[in-house]
C-alpha cells in the first residue's frame, strides 16, 4: 500500500530500528523478495476491489471500512509478535514502552488525516479512469517525494531528475490523448500521488521519534475514522449496501491494508532496499493485469508505451541513487584502506 511502502523505498527518510543485525543469507534474500512480490501484487489487484466497491457503497464509506479493518489486523500482528521480539531483544516486558503516548497519538492523527485525503482523492478518481492508469499515476510519488526534497535542501541525484523526465513522457502518452485531453479521474490519481509525496515527507519527519509499527496503526485508526465520519454526514449508509460490498472491503482492507503491510513488515527484516525499489514499483504493472483479467480492461499501444516509460521512471529515480551512493561507498572505502596502508 501506497502509505507504507516508503518504509522500504526510502530508508534514507525513514530507520527502522532493529534488535539484531543479523546479516542475511542467499536464501533469506529470496524469501524477502518472494513476500514483498506477493505484497506488490495484493497492492495491484487490490485496485480492483476499489472499483467493485464504488457499485455499491460512496468512496469514503469504503475507505473508512477498509482503513479501520486493516488496522485491527496489523494491530493482532503487532500484539502477536511484540513479546517475543522482547523476549529475544533481552527486554523485559515490564520494562519495555508501549509506545503509545500522547505525542504518537498526535503525529499519528496528522498523518492518518493527510492520508485520508490522498486514499480518497484515488478512491474518487477511480470511476473515471482505468485501474492500470490509477496503479501508475498514483505511484508517481516515489518520483515526486525526492523533488520536493529540492526545496528541502535535500541532496537530490541524476537518477531523479532521469526518473522525473520519463515518468513525465509517460504520464503524457498514458493519459493524454490524441485529441489533448485527459480522462477525469486521472486528475484524481495526480491528486492522490502529490498529496501522497507530502505524508511520505511527513512520515519521514515523524517516524524516527516513534515506534513505527504503532505509528501505522494510529494513523490507519485516523485515516479510516475520517473518511467514515465524511461517509455518514455525507453518503447512504444501508446494510444492504455493505453487505455486497464485504468483498471487496474484505479484501482491500484485511488483505491490502492488513497483510500486505504485515508481509512488508516481515520482509523488510532481511529486504535490499534496491530489491524492494524494483519490486514495488511492479505494482502498477500487477494493477494493470488484474484489471485486464478481471474487468476486461484493456490498454492501447501509446499507453502501453506509457505505462512502460513511467515503470522505468520509477526504477531510475530509485536504483540510479543506489548505485551512486555504493560507488562513492566503495571509494571511500577504498581511500580509507589506502591511507591506513
Amino acid at each position: 500500500m501506497i502509505a507504507d511502502r516508503a518504509i522500504l523505498l526510502y530508508p534514507d527518510y525513514l530507520v527502522i530500528p532493529a534488535c539484531t543485525a543479523l546479516k542475511p543469507s542467499s536464501r533469506q534474500h529470496l524469501r524477502a523478495n518472494l513476500l514483498m512480490l506477493a505484497a506488490a501484487m495484493i497492492w495491484g489487484s487490490a485496485f480492483v476491489a476499489q472499483r467493485l466497491s464504488l457499485d455499491a457503497i460512496g468512496p469514503f464509506l469504503f475507505t473508512g471500512l477498509r482503513f479501520l479493518l486493516g488496522a485491527a489486523i496489523v494491530s493482532a500482528f503487532v500484539f502477536a509478535t511484540r513479546r517475543g521480539s522482547r523476549r529475544s531483544c533481552g527486554v523485559r516486558p515490564a520494562a519495555a514502552s508501549h509506545g503509545f503516548d500522547v505525542a504518537l497519538l498526535r503525529d499519528g492523527v496528522i498523518l492518518g488525516l493527510v492520508l485520508s485525503v490522498a486514499i480518497s482523492l484515488q478512491q474518487i478518481g477511480l470511476r473515471y479512469t482505468k485501474i492500470a492508469n490509477a496503479g501508475f499515476i498514483s505511484s508517481l510519488y516515489v518520483v515526486i517525494v525526492p523533488m520536493l526534497g529540492v526545496f528541502l535542501r535535500h541532496r537530490t541525484g541524476a537518477g531523479t531528475w532521469i526518473g522525473a523526465a520519463l515518468a513525465a513522457a509517460g504520464l503524457y502518452l498514458l493519459s493524454i490523448n490524441e485529441h489533448f485531453s485527459i480522462m477525469y479521474g486521472d486528475w484524481y490519481q495526480l491528486g492522490c500521488a502529490i498529496v501522497i509525496s507530502i505524508q511520505v515527507m511527513l512520515v519521514g519527519h515523524y517516524a524516527p521519534r516513534h515506534d513505527p509499527l504503532a505509528l501505522s496503526i494510529v494513523q490507519f485508526i485516523a485515516c479510516g475514522a475520517a473518511c467514515l465520519a465524511v461517509a455518514i454526514g455525507f453518503e447512504p449508509l444501508r446494510m444492504a449496501d455493505i453487505a455486497r460490498a464485504a468483498p471487496a472491503i474484505l479484501y482491500g482492507g484485511a488483505m491490502s491494508v492488513g497483510v500486505g503491510y504485515t508481509i512488508q513488515v516481515v520482509a523488510q527484516r532481511d529486504a535490499a532496499p534496491a530489491h524492494a525499489a524494483v519490486i514495488f514499483s511492479m505494482e502498477g504493472v500487477f494493477a494493470a493485469i488484474a484489471g485486464w483479467a478481471a474487468l476486461g480492461e484493456t490498454l492501447s499501444t501509446r499507453a502501453l508505451v506509457g505505462c512502460a516509460l513511467m515503470l522505468a521512471g520509477l526504477l531510475a529515480c530509485q536504483l540510479l541513487p543506489a548505485s551512486r551512493s555504493r560507488d562513492e561507498a566503495e571509494a571511500i572505502a577504498a581511500k580509507q584502506s589506502v591511507e591506513s596502508a
